[in-house]
């Protein structure tokens, strides 16, 4: 395993996007991989079988969180951008079985054995879900160099797809900021900025290690189903330096409990989400959004097993995940 300094020496030595007629900031990088030329999962690369057995074994209780929203017609989502809402669709009813007899069994059969089955439509990005290294790119050059002219076919990517990354188990940080600054919710359009970081995690009496999943929590979620427009709009979140600071820290993945990771709207003219270039393009470090905190916080269990696979779509640049963390014993 690569020491953490040589990964931040080697990702301060990627080349920096093309300028356009204004010019990108100067912060805006396309990563070069330390784990070669091949790697399509990043800062996944840290985590290893000692690393997973070592925080399943500290594991110190059979109580699970869910960390996952539910998927339901009218779900916050990224429609506002053209993108499809979730749908869900009977594809086969125990009345329409029957009626339209497409078994081919005939009436007695099918109302004897009772036949649902649905299908679902959705934008991979919807709902809690990892982004993909490919998600995001600068000047159609994703993360390690890959490019949409030679790597994006019409079935989706060919390199950095999400159905690369392996399933994760790490130890996981909550990082609640929200609690720390005595609210339910911080402001909107609230950046995070690295002191928030540092402050929370010592009043929580933690730290961030390399190999870490982090999450951070701003309350945004509580809105998540009452009130659809609000979750959506002006959300608090964090800012370039804030992840690339958990990134310092050693994080190897980092959600949050709004609809972006990224403060809302961005606090740069030239990148509208900063956060998500400069981890995934530039540090190779996957993110998550709509990450479900509230009962972790509500019992102020801010360090566990963090558990979680998202559905292995390829070439989709972000998939559905459904995540769960288990607390752990004080090291």
């Amino acid at each position: 395993m690569l020491a953490r300094s040589c990964i931040i020496a080697l990702f301060a030595l990627a080349s920096p996007a093309l300028a356009q007629d204004s010019g990108p900031s100067v912060l805006d990088i396309v990563g070069e991989s330390p784990f070669g030329s091949e790697d399509e999962i990043g800062a996944l690369n840290l985590m290893d079988d000692e690393t997973r057995l070592d925080v399943v074994s500290r594991i110190s209780s059979g109580r699970i969180y869910d960390l996952s929203v539910e998927y339901f017609v009218g779900m916050p989502s990224y429609d506002f951008n053209g993108q499809p809402r979730f749908q869900i669709f009977n594809v086969h009813t125990p009345n329409g079985t029957i009626v339209d007899n497409t078994t081919g069994q005939g009436n007695a059969v099918n109302k004897h054995l009772t036949y649902s089955g649905s299908m679902i439509s959705m934008y991979t990005h919807t709902g809690t879900h990892v982004d993909a290294l490919a998600h995001f790119g600068l000047e159609g050059t994703i993360y390690n160099g890959f490019t949409a002219e030679e790597h994006l076919g019409d079935r989706g990517w060919l390199r950095a797809g999400v159905e690369n990354y392996p399933p994760i188990v790490a130890r996981g940080v909550l990082i609640d900021v929200a609690a720390y600054k005595g609210v339910d919710m911080l402001p909107e359009s609230y950046g995070i900025t690295v002191a928030d970081i540092d402050e929370t995690l010592a009043a929580q009496g933690l730290v961030v290690r390399e190999g870490d999943v982090v999450m951070v929590r701003t309350g945004r979620m509580t809105l998540f189903e009452e009130d659809r427009a609000a979750y959506m709009a002006n959300t608090p979140g964090l800012t370039r330096e804030s992840a690339n600071h958990l990134a310092d820290l050693g994080a190897i993945l980092v959600g949050a409990d709004n609809i972006s990771t990224d403060v809302g709207p961005s606090e740069e003219d030239f990148n509208y989400l900063p956060v998500h270039s400069s981890m995934l393009t530039g540090r190779g470090v996957p993110i998550m959004q709509n990450v479900f905190l509230e009962e972790l916080a509500g019992d102020g269990v801010y360090e566990f097993a963090w558990f979680g696979a998202s559905l292995k779509l390829r070439g989709s640049d972000g998939g559905p995940m459904r995540p769960f963390a288990m607390p752990l014993s004080s090291e």
